[in-house]
């Protein structure tokens, strides 16, 4: 999985922003708005390889059981992929 570098994280007043550049900011019209958690997984997406290495670096960061991470980082993915901000 890989993060497509058209699409910048800001955080702005607490709010963590993605924001689209070059290019993209002509085709993109809008702002895509995430938790802390989907921060999280955006930043952990520049190095980790594989499904499983973000799972275990969303365990070691939040008080959660691998059920309900591998869960809920499947549904996140699903939505940043059906956006188009990530290539798998």
């Amino acid at each position: 999985m890989k993060i497509k570098k058209d699409f910048i994280m800001r955080e702005i007043d607490g709010e963590y922003l993605l924001i689209p550049a070059n290019a993209t900011a002509l085709e993109f019209n809008g702002i895509i708005t995430v938790n802390e958690v989907g921060a999280f997984i955006w930043n952990q997406l520049e190095t980790c390889d594989s499904k499983d290495t973000l799972v275990q670096a969303i365990l070691q960061e939040y008080d959660v059981d691998e059920d309900t991470a591998r869960k809920d980082l499947e549904e996140f993915l699903a939505v940043f992929q059906k956006a188009n901000l990530i290539t798998v």
